[in-house]
């Protein structure tokens, strides 16, 4: 079920952000929010490509912490909007997958 949380909130929360911040926009800013998606091409680096148990924080290259800098750099560049809908869906993507890597810690047994 968790997975399937997690996936669903990778549209959802792009969602309500387009319709709250670029109502007149919605769609366009929905749509590349979403399109961030892509920064998951990097699982294909793994091995296995899916693991439901593990945290894509700090394992994949576009889910490390440097590149999470990168993407909270590009969230403050003043005026080109493409540019910052395009880091703001990078952050969310990057915090949705931290919620997850809590909630798969929280579901996992205690290591003693």
């Amino acid at each position: 079920m968790r997975p399937l949380i997690h996936l669903a909130l990778h549209f959802i929360v792009p969602a309500l952000v387009a319709l709250r911040w670029y109502s007149k926009r919605w769609r366009w800013a929905f749509l590349i929010m979403v399109g961030t998606m892509v920064v998951d091409i990097d699982h294909l680096l793994a091995d296995p490509v899916y693991d439901p148990n593990r945290c894509g924080i700090g394992f994949h290259p576009l889910h490390s912490y440097p590149a999470i800098a990168v993407y909270l750099l590009l969230l403050v560049i003043p005026g080109v909007n493409w540019l910052r809908l395009i880091a703001l869906g990078l952050v969310i993507h990057m915090f949705l997958d931290g919620v997850d890597c809590l909630w798969i810690r929280l579901d996992s047994p205690p290591l003693f």
